[in-house]
């Protein structure tokens, strides 16, 4: 079931589904012919890439998108917190970074990876994507998808990304990555997610950054990033890995030598995948300019600016899980009818008081001309 390859007019129609917005299918897979293969494609005249234990995988050049070669690159697997690339991606234009936020009880209490959120402490948004691509926080991803408006909507909005990037593969359930029946992606949407992400300034920082203080409730605390490689591959630059019993072990990843850098993804790999992505790496700095593409890495298409959305104030914004009801004068809750018998009792009262402002008005007048 893993390694079934499902039609790129089939996952166009289950993305619109997502959207509601009609796309026409190519008749190719995307990004060539070549890349619908479900074995090794490589290119003629050189070594084959170093083998690897991955179903799927993607080796390309950031740059150009040239995709230098590729193992079922269309093939949708389970993303695991790979997915997590793509939500930082579209919340980052949407969320005021220096805007600061109470994480609600459901967020705190995700299961799975946490970067450690209390009800107790606040945080700067910014804080949040550290947490999310750093320390692979299932809770970060909740509290900032709460922020940008709730869950329903962060995967609308996913979903609407992930469309424009033309990756079709991807479907987003969760923000977190955790496994849930109908999500996925694949080895050539995790390149495109993570060449759209390394033109993105916030984006690259956060990923390439290996150690910073958190906040707590009283002070702070130090988190790392998972991304082994950060530590191990010359130039690496960072993106995320991911695991999960179902998916198994993915990563996307990117690393910058002599100006140049290459991307490489890979999904549905059993066990410690470390070395193989760095010997893919390498393979792809060798191979870079001297050999024809396999296939591309698409360009996004074009969308309006987004601007993101400024904070009411620098203070503190709660949940609305967090925010207390709002109470009538004797203490109770308000409801839609005790407010409109209230608005009713204010204007009634505003009028009686403009009536009787004018009569008075009327009568020292009148008194005047006698």
């Amino acid at each position: 079931m893993w390694t079934k390859l499902v039609p790129v007019t089939a996952l166009i129609a289950a993305a619109s589904l997502t959207s509601g917005t009609a796309y026409a299918a190519p008749t190719t897979p995307v990004g060539g012919e070549a890349l619908g293969s479900r074995g090794l494609v490589a290119p003629a005249g050189v070594k084959k890439p170093p083998k690897s234990k991955a179903t799927s995988y993607v080796i390309a050049d950031a740059e150009t998108g040239q995709v230098l070669a590729a193992k079922d690159a269309h093939g949708r697997y389970l993303p695991a917190s790979t997915l997590k690339a793509l939500t930082a991606l579209t919340l980052i234009p949407k969320l005021d970074k220096e805007r600061k936020i109470r994480p609600s009880r459901n967020a705190c209490n995700q299961e799975g990876s946490a970067v450690g959120l209390s009800v107790k402490a606040t945080y700067k948004v910014d804080d949040l994507f550290k947490g999310l691509l750093m320390s692979s926080g299932n809770d970060a991803a909740m509290a900032l998808a709460e922020t940008n408006g709730g869950l329903d909507k962060t995967m609308s909005d996913m979903n609407a990304e992930a469309k424009r990037l033309q990756a079709f593969d991807t479907v987003a359930k969760t923000p977190s990555g955790l496994d849930k029946p109908g999500q996925s992606s694949s080895a050539y949407d995790l390149a495109l997610i993570a060449r759209a992400g390394l033109a993105n300034p916030d984006f690259k920082r956060y990923i390439s950054t290996k150690t910073t203080k958190f906040p707590a409730p009283k002070g702070h605390y130090e988190i790392s990033n998972h991304n082994k490689l950060l530590w191990r591959y010359n130039g690496m630059v960072g993106v995320k890995n991911g695991w999960t019993s179902k998916a198994r072990a993915s990563f996307v990843g990117a690393a910058t030598r002599g100006g140049h850098t290459i991307v490489v993804s890979i999904m549905r790999h059993e066990g410690f995948f470390w070395d193989e992505v760095a010997s893919l790496l390498d393979w792809g700095f060798s191979v870079r300019g001297k050999v024809a593409p396999v296939g591309q890495l698409v360009n996004p298409l074009p969308v309006a600016a987004q601007q993101p959305a400024a904070s009411a104030s620098p203070g503190t914004s709660v949940t609305p899980a967090a925010q207390p009801p709002l109470l009538d004068s004797a203490g109770g809750r308000q409801t839609d009818s005790t407010r409109t018998v209230g608005s009713l009792v204010i204007g009634g009262g505003l009028l009686f008081g403009l009536i009787w402002l004018a009569y008075g008005i009327y009568r020292r007048r009148a008194r005047s001309r006698l």
